[in-house]
C-alpha cells in the first residue's frame, strides 16, 4: 500500500535514493578533501533549490581570494582580490600615507617661482622701476595661492581616520560576501567535477602556497605603492633602457631594407600585375559612358536581390552622380575590385586546402590573426617600403586588412558539412572532385558568401586610409574634408562610400524573392 502513496522520484528511502545518497556523499570527500562532513551539509542545502542559497563559510571569509584561488575558483578570486587590495590600500593610506604629499609637491614648485618673483620685486624697488606694482601683485598671488593650497594639505592629511573608516568597511563587506557565496560557489564547480574529472579538486599545498603568495604580493605591492606614491620608482617606470628599443629599430630597418634588396624583382612583379587589373578595370568602370555601368549594376542588382533593392540602387547612383562623386566613385569600386577579386581568388583556395588540414590551419590562424588586428597603419609603413606609394600599395593594404575573412568563413563552412551526407556521396561512388563541386561547395555556400561579402566590407572600411598612399577615389575626398575641416563634402563623400557598400552588398548576399 505504501509503494502506491509514495512518488519513486520523492522517495528518498528507496534503495536507489540510498545507494545515489551515499555515492554522492564519497564523491564530496574525494573533491572536497578537507571538512568533508561540513561540505556534505552544505552542498546538499545549496543543492536542495535552483536558486542562490546563502551558506556561511568561515574560511572562506577569512583568507579570502587565497581561498578561492587555492580552491580552483580563480574567476572569483581575481574579483575579491581587486576589492580587498582596494580595502587594504585605503587602510594603509589612512594610517602611513603622505596624504598630502600632491599638495605639498605643488607648494615647492611654487616656491621655486616665488622665490624668483622677490627677486625681482627688490631688484626693480632698488632700481625704481616702473613695475613694481606688478612684481608685488605676482608675488602677492603666490603667496595666497600657497595658503590656499597648504590649507588642502591640511584636510587632506586630516582625512586619515575617515580614509581608514572606509577601507574597513568595505574589508568587512566583501568578507562577508566571500563567507556567504563560498560554498555556493564550490557546490558549482563540484558539480562541473563531477562530469568532467579532469578539474583540480581538493586542496593541494602547491596550490595553498601559490594563491597566497600572489595575492599577498599584488596587495603588498598595491599598498606600497599607493601609500608612498614616488618613492619607490621601480613600481610606476618599467624599468628599461633607451637603448633597447634603438637597437630594435635598427634592427627592423635593417631588415626591411635586406628583403627590398634582395626581392626588388619579385616585388616589381607584382606590382605590375596588380597595375594590370586595376588599370583593366578603370578602364570598364571610369572610361565607359556612365549610362552603361549604371544600367549593368541595376541590372545586376534586380537579378540578385529584387526590383525593390534595384530602385534602391539607381537612386544611390544618381546620388553619387548628381553630387560629383561619380568618376570618384568608379575610381573606389575598381581599387575595391581589385583587391577583393585577388582575396577572394586566394582565399578561398586557401581555406578549401586548410578546411580538412588542422595543421595547416593552425599555422596560418596567428597570421590572418595578426592580419586582422595590427593596425592598419602599422602595415603600412613596410607596404611603402616594398612598393612605393600609389594604389598597388594600395591595394595591399586593403588585401592584408580585408582578405582573412574569406578564409576563415570557408573553412567553417566546409567543416560544417555533415559528415553523414559526405558519407552518403562517398558510398554512392562520389571522387573527390564530384564531392568537392556537388556537395562541400554547395552546402558551404552560404557561409563562402558570407566570407565574400565581409572581405568586400572589410575593403571599403580602407578606402580612406588608403587614399594616404595615394589611392584615389571617394576616399581622397573624405581625407581633403578631414584636412580642411570641411563638414559637408565629408559627410556626402561618406554616404556615397556608404551607398558603395549597400550596393556591393545586395548584389552579394541578396536573394530575389
Amino acid at each position: 500500500m505504501r509503494d502506491e502513496e509514495v512518488n519513486p522520484l520523492e522517495d528518498t528511502e528507496s534503495a536507489a535514493a540510498v545507494a545515489y545518497a551515499e555515492e554522492r556523499k564519497e564523491n564530496i570527500r574525494t573533491f572536497v578533501r578537507t571538512s568533508p562532513d561540513y561540505y556534505i551539509a552544505n552542498f546538499d542545502k545549496v543543492g536542495a533549490s535552483a536558486r542562490f542559497t546563502p551558506t556561511f563559510n568561515t574560511m572562506a571569509g577569512l583568507f579570502g581570494p587565497i581561498w578561492f584561488g587555492a580552491r580552483g575558483l580563480w574567476s572569483w578570486a581575481l574579483v575579491f582580490l581587486v576589492i580587498e587590495a582596494v580595502a587594504f590600500v585605503q587602510i594603509a593610506r589612512g594610517l602611513f600615507g603622505d596624504l598630502a604629499s600632491d599638495a605639498m609637491a605643488r607648494i615647492a614648485s611654487i616656491e621655486g617661482t616665488l622665490d624668483l618673483r622677490r627677486q625681482q620685486l627688490a631688484a626693480a624697488i632698488e632700481s625704481g622701476s616702473d613695475r613694481v606694482d606688478a612684481f608685488q601683485r605676482a608675488v602677492d598671488g603666490l603667496e595666497a595661492n600657497i595658503g590656499g593650497i597648504r590649507a588642502e594639505a591640511e584636510a587632506l592629511a586630516q582625512q586619515g581616520p575617515s580614509i581608514v573608516l572606509t577601507g574597513i568597511v568595505i574589508l568587512a563587506l566583501v568578507k562577508a560576501v566571500q563567507a556567504v557565496t563560498a560554498n555556493w560557489a564550490l557546490e558549482a564547480r563540484f558539480s562541473e567535477w563531477l562530469s568532467d574529472r579532469t578539474i583540480r579538486s581538493g586542496l593541494p599545498v602547491d596550490q595553498i602556497v601559490f594563491s597566497a603568495a600572489f595575492m599577498v604580493v599584488i596587495v603588498v605591492v598595491a599598498m606600497v605603492h599607493y601609500s608612498f606614491p614616488g618613492r619607490y620608482t621601480v613600481l610606476s617606470e618599467f624599468p628599461t633602457d633607451p637603448d633597447i628599443r634603438r637597437t630594435g629599430i635598427a634592427w627592423v630597418e635593417e631588415l626591411i631594407a635586406f628583403c627590398v634588396r634582395n626581392s626588388e624583382a619579385f616585388f616589381d612583379g607584382l606590382t605590375i600585375g596588380i597595375r594590370s587589373i586595376l588599370d583593366a578595370l578603370e578602364v570598364i568602370l571610369v572610361q565607359t559612358p556612365w549610362i552603361v555601368i549604371a544600367s549593368l549594376i541595376v541590372l545586376l542588382t534586380w537579378l540578385t536581390a529584387g526590383i525593390r533593392t534595384a530602385i534602391y540602387s539607381g537612386a544611390f547612383l544618381a546620388y553619387m552622380g548628381l553630387l560629383g562623386f561619380w568618376e570618384a566613385a568608379m575610381t573606389t569600386l575598381a581599387l575595391l575590385g581589385t583587391a577583393a577579386c585577388l582575396s577572394i581568388v586566394i582565399g578561398i583556395p586557401l581555406g578549401m586546402f586548410a578546411a580538412h588540414r588542422p595543421r595547416f590551419y593552425a599555422f596560418i590562424q596567428p597570421i590572418m590573426d595578426f592580419m586582422q588586428t595590427m593596425p592598419a597603419f602599422v602595415f603600412m609603413v613596410p607596404v611603402i617600403a616594398f612598393f612605393g606609394v600609389g594604389k598597388p600599395a594600395a591595394v595591399i593594404v586593403t588585401m592584408i586588412f580585408g582578405g582573412t575573412p574569406v578564409v576563415r568563413l570557408t573553412v567553417l563552412g566546409l567543416r560544417g558539412v555533415p559528415e553523414s551526407v559526405r558519407e552518403a556521396a562517398i558510398s554512392f561512388g562520389a571522387n573527390k572532385w564530384y564531392l568537392l563541386s556537388r556537395v562541400d561547395l554547395p552546402l558551404a555556400g552560404p557561409s563562402i558568401r558570407a566570407g565574400v561579402n565581409q572581405t568586400i566590407m572589410l575593403s571599403l572600411a580602407m578606402v580612406v586610409v588608403a587614399s594616404l598612399i595615394g589611392a584615389k577615389g571617394l576616399g581622397e575626398d573624405v581625407l581633403e574634408a578631414l584636412q580642411y575641416a570641411n563638414v559637408g563634402q565629408g559627410i556626402l563623400a561618406g554616404f556615397a562610400i556608404l551607398f558603395c557598400a549597400m550596393i556591393l552588398d545586395r548584389i552579394v548576399q541578396g536573394q530575389r524573392k
